[in-house]
């Protein structure tokens, strides 16, 4: 069976906009519900795929860190060229931390990191994650059992180096965190078993931005945007992002 690729996607709707950065192992799925929510109240909403994302886990490992950095910033260039000012970045997971570097590292409105992890103490659970989507793409490729086992030992024997390289991008942003002073909303879910939720308060606690907030979802998981929670995080999003002074 062949698996149907994702695609990036391009809302466009009014002069203010919004760049949408998918979780690891993720793709434009984990934003699309927000992106869609966000269009109808009058924002431009426009979501990449990191290379090797969206793909079989063959291609994940192949990819590194600074391929999905250079990524984020030719999509934040995509919507530059569509004649968009004011861009506010929402990112989960490890596009949450993406979303962080973006924001000390060009001039964006506004920040929305989404369970974002700030520490690497969480390896094993992103190695049992990327495990799990492994076995679960393979078996919707429709493989046996035996091939299936084979592959995903093979892959988790050869995604060592990319881990390492995700490790030390975390460690990164967060010596850097103090340096945004975009105005910043923090999002962590209570019930997240992927990373560390003191992450949340110490991106909260550390980043100087005079307007900061951070929310608390109480019923959902790592997957917040697509969790019990969603309406309601879609809504307070919106509300922060009508709370910024736009020039348009």
């Amino acid at each position: 069976m062949k698996v149907i690729q994702p695609k990036p996607f391009t809302f466009e709707s009014g002069p203010r906009a919004v760049l949408l950065l998918h979780g690891f192992t993720g793709h434009t799925a984990d934003v699309r519900m927000l992106g869609r929510f966000l269009e109808k109240k009058g924002y431009t909403c426009h979501a990449p795929i990191y290379r090797g994302h969206g793909a079989p886990p063959e291609e994940l490992i192949k990819s590194n860190p600074d391929e999905w950095w250079e990524d984020v910033l030719k999509a934040f260039r995509h919507l530059k060229d569509l004649g968009h000012q004011e861009i506010a970045v929402c990112g989960l997971s490890l596009g949450g931390v993406l979303s962080l570097k973006l924001a000390y590292s060009e001039n964006v409105k506004a920040v929305v990191p989404m369970c974002a992890p700030m520490f690497f103490d969480n390896e094993k659970q992103l190695t049992s994650g990327f495990q799990f989507f492994s076995k679960e793409y393979k078996q919707l490729e429709g493989k046996s059992d035996e091939t299936i086992k084979e592959e995903v030992a093979y892959l988790m024997e050869n995604s060592k180096p990319m881990f390492e390289d995700l490790g030390k991008l975390i460690k990164d942003v967060q010596s850097n965190v103090d340096t945004i002073y975009t105005p910043t909303m923090v999002v962590q879910a209570r019930l997240d078993k992927m990373i560390n939720p003191e992450s949340a308060t110490y991106i909260y606690e550390n980043v100087e931005a005079e307007r900061k907030e951070m929310k608390w979802y109480e019923e959902s998981g790592h997957v917040i945007t697509i969790d019990k929670e969603k309406e309601q995080l879609h809504e307070d999003i919106y509300q922060f992002l009508e709370s910024l002074d736009w020039e348009e």
